[in-house]
């Protein structure tokens, strides 16, 4: 089974419970791009399932049509079946846009596409969520299902549907106003000498510590932040099970303008204090 890192590792648990051998390709910063190389040193004549996190979490980044294509390449190849999920599909800021795995020649009966409305609609406390393939494979997800799910909200259900047939105007403002919030945050950090990953999707913004002039590893500089400072930051390097990336922390931008400034001035307090490059 192939995954990509940076990851959650509760992926990683089941996989191996169900008698699954994960086989991790590390992407890396700033651009965390899909290449042959990459895929040619994780596929195997045994390689049956591919998870792919499209818009990426934590990276904030949206995959390229290319790096998409060579993946679809390599699962037609190996008759490999591809489990996307792409809950971010609809955070995604202009010009990038988003484009399912699901979409590329050969790729139809083979895809799982799983959405979440908490995502898409900003409510993430409900949970509720959706999955898309083709019949063969929906047939086995519904069996599945059926033993792992004990009771279902309808009324969110129901709420979920009717904001999915109404949604043109959310699914154009909504990005924007995050995008806003996105600029703000990345210009504010920025003006206090932080090197800032370039987010693509998603509610995170990433900086890159020793472009930032800090010497610290990704995981001493977070705790020293919250503890001294009072400002939570995520250490990409939990996100890697395997050879961690340690110079990279992510940023969350779904907050208010008060919020964004105030966690500005306590990093840049945080980068000041910092050991010095």
């Amino acid at each position: 089974m192939v995954l990509f890192q940076p990851l959650y590792d509760s992926y990683l648990p089941i996989i191996r419970l169900a008698g699954g051998v994960p086989r991790l390709a590390s992407l890396q910063p700033p651009h965390w791009r899909i290449d042959r190389a990459m895929l040619e040193a994780v596929f195997t004549p045994r390689t049956r399932l591919v998870v792919l996190n499209s818009p990426l979490n934590p990276a904030a980044v949206v995959f390229p049509e290319a790096d998409l294509a060579l993946l679809a390449e390599f699962c037609v190849a190996h008759d490999a079946l591809a489990v996307c999920d792409e809950v971010w599909e609809q955070v995604v800021f202009a010009p990038h846009v988003h484009r399912s795995l699901l979409s590329f020649p050969g790729m139809r009966e083979r895809t799982v596409k799983i959405g979440s409305a908490g995502k898409m609609f900003g409510l993430t406390g409900w949970k509720v969520g959706f999955v898309c393939a083709a019949p063969a494979l929906t047939a086995v997800i519904a069996k599945a299902h059926q033993f792992l799910t004990f009771t279902t909200p309808p009324n969110l259900q129901a709420a979920v549907a009717w904001g999915l047939a109404n949604s043109e105007d959310w699914f154009t403002s909504m990005p924007a106003d995050l995008a806003r919030s996105r600029d703000r945050l990345s210009e504010g950090l920025t003006r206090e000498g932080f090197h800032v990953l370039q987010g693509q999707g998603t509610y995170f913004l990433n900086i890159d510590l020793p472009a930032s002039g800090i010497t610290e590893d990704d995981r001493t500089f977070c705790f020293r932040a919250v503890r001294e400072h009072g400002v939570a930051s995520i250490p990409v390097s939990t996100f890697y099970e395997q050879a961690p990336v340690t110079t990279v922390a992510r940023l969350c931008f779904s907050k208010l303008d008060a919020t964004l400034d105030e966690g500005i001035r306590r990093l840049a307090r945080a980068r000041e204090s910092a050991p010095k490059i």
